[in-house]
């Protein structure tokens, strides 16, 4: 999937608020990430909707990872992540030699039934209070790239 040029210093992380196994996975990376490198945004929330809709992308199809070097999705951006948070995550990386085309399959299997599997909730209701102060609402330089899209 070719992705416009969007790119952002700090990794934003934008999954989908109301699916468990998305709010439990933004949680665990959150708990994770003892760096606090990545931030996270709700694909629900103005910001993570504009995301999607300037990638013309429906909320649903994946998660986004946005860093300096643009947009990754799918199983590439559970990778890229992996990088970024160092250490034994790196470990994780090692599903590279698995062919995108496969990696991406299992993806695309798991998102079209996370709802079923895993449940649906309220918006973010599964993060902590403290984990729900810091999502990302407002980005003006990502809100730029977005307008020049």
């Amino acid at each position: 999937m070719s992705l416009p040029p969007i790119t952002r210093d700090r990794p934003l992380f934008i999954f989908d608020g109301h699916c468990v196994l998305c709010s439990r996975g933004a949680s665990f990376i959150m708990a994770h990430d003892r760096n606090r490198v990545v931030q996270f945004a709700s694909a629900q929330s103005e910001l993570g909707r504009a995301v999607y809709e300037a990638l013309r992308m429906p909320v649903d199809d994946s998660y986004l990872l946005i860093d300096e070097l643009g947009v990754h999705s799918k199983s590439d951006g559970y990778i890229r992540l992996a990088d970024i948070l160092g250490g034994c995550w790196r470990i994780a990386a090692v599903v590279r030699v698995v062919p995108r085309q496969l990696r991406d399959w299992i993806y695309d299997a798991v998102a079209r039934n996370r709802y079923r599997w895993f449940g649906r909730t309220e918006q973010c209701r599964l993060l902590t209070h403290e984990q729900r102060s810091e999502l990302v609402v407002d980005d003006q330089a990502l809100w730029e790239q977005l307008k020049r899209g």
